[in-house]
C-alpha cells in the first residue's frame, strides 16, 4: 500500500491488502465517525511531556492520539505503526494536514525494537500502545470480530495473515479450544462450550459469528439475568488466539524502554487483565533495583532500575469519559519514563 504521506515498511508478508479494506476506507471520509480514542487528554498529558524528537504511535488505529499530540507538540515528528491497512489509509486522512511531519507504516507494534534498529530512529522520545480493538474493525461485519454482527469468522487485525477464528474453531480438538476458552477468556464454562462447538461441527464446519454465538448460547446454563452476552469471553479468546496478542508483550515493552532517549516515556492501553498483567511486570521489572530472589540477603546482580513508573497504578477513564464512549470503561493505561 503505498500512502501520499506515508512510507510503507512490513516485517511480515508482502501480499496484497484485502479489497474490502480499502472499499470501507474510501466510503469513510472523517475517522472520527468510525472511532474515538480513550483516555485522550491524559495520554496527550503524559506523553507531551516527553523530550523533542521522534514519537511513534505504533498502534495508530485511525489517527486519533496521534493528531492530538502533533497539535500539541509542533517540535516533533511522528511515525505511526498498525497491522490493519484499512486503519493505515483512514490514519492517513486524519493527519493529512501535517504532511511532511509524520510516516505510516503497515507493521506490528511488537516488531517496533527491531525497526527502530534497521531505520536508525533510536533513542526514541515517546512510544504509544494502544492494544484494543478499533470501531473500525469491531463494526465491521466482514471483520468477524463481534458476535453481535453477522459475517464470516475472520477476527485478523492484518488481513495478510492466513490464520482465521474458523480455522481454531474448525480444526482444534475439544481439550485445545477448552484451554484457549478457558486461559485467553477466562471463562468458567469453557469444557462445556468446547464440547459444544465439537458437537456442532460435525454437522458441518462453523462459518459465521452468529452460528458460533448461538452455538455458546445454547452450551451456556442461564441462572438469572445476565451481564454479558454468553459469547464474549469466547470471541475475545479465539480474538487472542488469531492475532497473537498476548506474544512477546514482555520482550516487547523491555526492548523498547531501552531504546528511549532519557526522560522519554513509554505509554500502553490495556483492555483485558491478561495484556495488562504482561505489561505490568516488564514494567516492574524495569523499575527494580534487584531482582535476586528473597533468601538471597545482599544483592548479587547488579540490577538496576532503568525507568521511573509514573503511577504506582493503572490510570482509568474519568465518568464523563465512560458515558461518553463506554468502550473506554475497561481501558489501563500506564506510563514509564526512562531514567
Amino acid at each position: 500500500m503505498v500512502l501520499g504521506r506515508s512510507i510503507p515498511v512490513s516485517l511480515a508478508t508482502q501480499q496484497p491488502a484485502g479489497q474490502g479494506d480499502f472499499l470501507m476506507a474510501r466510503q469513510h471520509r472523517n475517522p472520527d465517525d468510525l472511532h474515538r480514542p480513550v483516555l485522550l487528554d491524559v495520554v496527550v498529558e503524559h506523553l507531551c511531556a516527553a523530550p523533542a524528537g521522534l514519537f511513534v504511535d505504533a498502534t495508530v488505529g485511525l489517527g486519533g492520539h496521534a493528531d492530538a499530540i502533533l497539535a500539541q507538540r509542533p517540535d516533533i515528528r511522528l511515525v505511526g505503526l498498525d497491522r490493519d491497512d484499512a486503519a493505515l489509509e483512514l490514519a492517513d486522512l486524519k493527519l493529512a494536514r501535517w504532511t511532511g511531519r509524520y510516516e505510516l507504516c503497515h507493521s506490528d507494534y511488537r516488531a517496533l525494537p527491531e525497526l527502530s534498529e534497521r531505520r536508525a530512529w533510536a533513542p526514541l522520545a515517546a512510544v504509544l500502545v494502544d492494544m484494543g480493538v478499533s470501531s473500525l474493525q469491531l463494526d465491521d461485519p466482514d471483520r468477524g470480530f463481534s458476535f453481535r454482527l453477522e459475517g464470516p469468522l475472520d477476527m485478523r487485525m492484518d488481513r495478510r495473515e492466513s490464520r482465521t477464528a474458523a480455522e481454531l474453531v474448525n480444526r482444534l480438538e475439544a481439550n485445545e479450544l477448552r484451554v484457549l476458552i478457558r486461559d485467553y477468556g477466562e471463562d468458567p464454562h469453557a469444557g462445556r462450550i468446547a464440547r459444544a462447538i465439537v458437537m456442532a461441527r460435525e454437522a458441518g464446519p462453523i462459518t459465521s459469528t452468529g452460528e458460533l454465538a448461538h452455538i455458546v448460547e445454547q452450551a451456556v446454563p442461564q441462572r438469572g439475568p445476565r451481564r454479558i452476552h454468553p459469547a464474549t469471553q469466547t470471541f475475545q479468546a479465539l480474538r487472542i488466539a488469531v492475532n497473537r496478542e498476548l506474544d512477546g508483550i514482555e520482550e516487547f515493552v523491555v526492548a523498547t524502554a531501552r531504546q528511549l532517549a532519557p526522560g522519554g516515556r513509554l505509554a500502553i492501553i490495556a483492555f483485558h487483565s491478561l495484556e495488562d498483567r504482561a505489561v505490568k511486570r516488564a514494567f516492574r521489572y524495569l523499575a527494580s533495583n534487584c531482582e535476586c530472589p528473597p533468601e538471597i540477603p545482599t544483592c548479587v546482580c547488579d540490577k538496576r532500575a532503568e525507568v521511573k513508573l509514573l503511577s504506582s497504578k493503572p490510570l482509568r477513564a474519568d465518568e464523563a469519559e465512560v458515558a461518553a464512549n463506554p468502550r473506554a470503561r475497561s481501558a489501563k493505561l500506564r506510563v514509564l519514563e526512562k531514567i
